[in-house]
């Protein structure tokens, strides 16, 4: 593994937004277990272009995303792929929670009574990365959780599973484009925590190795071979901006 070029942690409930170079690497740490990490993803050349998670899902016919799995932009390009993966599962059908779902389940503690310890939510930690970068409301698309393991039953009824995330627990992104990541370290919509879930996440950024022959993420499917192909387009197309 490369050297770490940067690294920092997100605190439990704490948002924050960043751009990661093409050919670099994104690892995220689940810090104390039991973390859930919302992310959003866009061009910084042209921010019309996001993550499409619908997309991502079907052209890998899959219900959850791990190790090997590639996620799209709504453009069919390929933002990053998850290269390495210790929790083995994460959700990419619940959303984030609202501050109505938060102040219901946990109840309200805002600035001004509790300072850092106030209860956040994932949708509006999106928002305030999200009106840093020049966009807002009408520019949310679904998100990813990562570190977070939901399942259906047999009714079709979603369940958030408990401890399915380990202290320690990383995903690596490598990213194939330059891109914008969103983050929000706020608790997932489904979590049924008696207590406020305020888990840290760690990010390291490292240069990734470089693609190999047989590269595990490109090759899984065709789709992805396809997606690749459409990046290399992309590439071309932009001349020295990467």
């Amino acid at each position: 593994m490369n050297k770490i070029l940067y690294q920092d942690v997100l605190p439990g409930g704490c948002h924050w937004s960043l751009q990661i170079r093409g050919g670099q690497l994104l690892r995220l740490v689940d810090v104390e277990g039991g973390a859930n990490l919302g992310m959003l993803l866009y061009n910084p050349y042209a921010l019309l272009e996001r993550i499409n998670v619908p997309d991502t899902l079907k052209c890998q016919h899959t219900f959850r995303l791990g190790q090997g799995h590639c996620i799209y932009s709504d453009m069919g390009r390929v933002f990053c792929s998850i290269v390495e993966d210790t929790a083995g599962w994460h959700d990419a059908v619940c959303g984030v929670a609202s501050r109505e779902l938060v102040e219901r389940r946990w109840g309200k503690l805002n600035y001004q009574a509790a300072r850092n310890g106030m209860r956040r939510n994932g949708l509006d930690g999106l928002l305030v990365e999200l009106a840093k970068h020049g966009l807002g409301r009408k520019d949310l698309a679904a998100n990813l959780n990562l570190f977070s393991k939901v399942v259906a039953d047999e009714s079709g009824a979603l369940r958030y599973v408990e401890g399915a995330s380990k202290a320690g627990s990383h995903v690596d992104l490598r990213f194939e484009m330059d891109t914008l990541v969103v983050m929000t370290a706020a608790p997932h919509p489904l979590d049924p925590a008696q207590e406020y879930p305020a888990r840290p996440v760690r990010y390291e950024i490292r240069e990734a190795p470089p693609l190999s022959d047989r590269d595990v993420c490109r090759d899984s499917r065709p789709e992805n071979q396809r997606g690749f192909a459409n990046n290399r387009l992309y590439q071309l197309s932009l001349g020295g901006v990467r």
